[in-house]
């Protein structure tokens, strides 16, 4: 799958991954290859970026939303608050 995900200043991240969890206004859900398309709104909390090298990318987002389609993936978000 290819995320890019960005902020109005910047592109954070751009890449292949494995999955993405994400932090929903209903609640946290995961992203894996296949994922039917969808358009979701994305609340305060923490994104996990699973690569596909394996390594993880952790960080914390306000708000945003999330599309999937045919495994392209795009995260907007107003503000990175923290990368760990």
């Amino acid at each position: 799958m290819e995320l890019v995900v960005l902020t109005p200043e910047k592109q954070y991240f751009s890449g292949n991954i494995k999955s993405i969890t994400v932090p929903g206004v209903s609640g946290e859900f995961e992203v894996l290859e296949n994922h039917a398309p969808l358009v979701s709104a994305i609340g305060e909390g923490r994104v996990k970026i699973i690569k596909s090298d394996g390594e993880s990318v952790n960080f914390e987002v306000n708000r945003g939303f999330l599309e999937v389609i045919n495994n392209d993936l795009a995260l907007l978000v107003n503000q990175i608050k923290s990368v760990e």
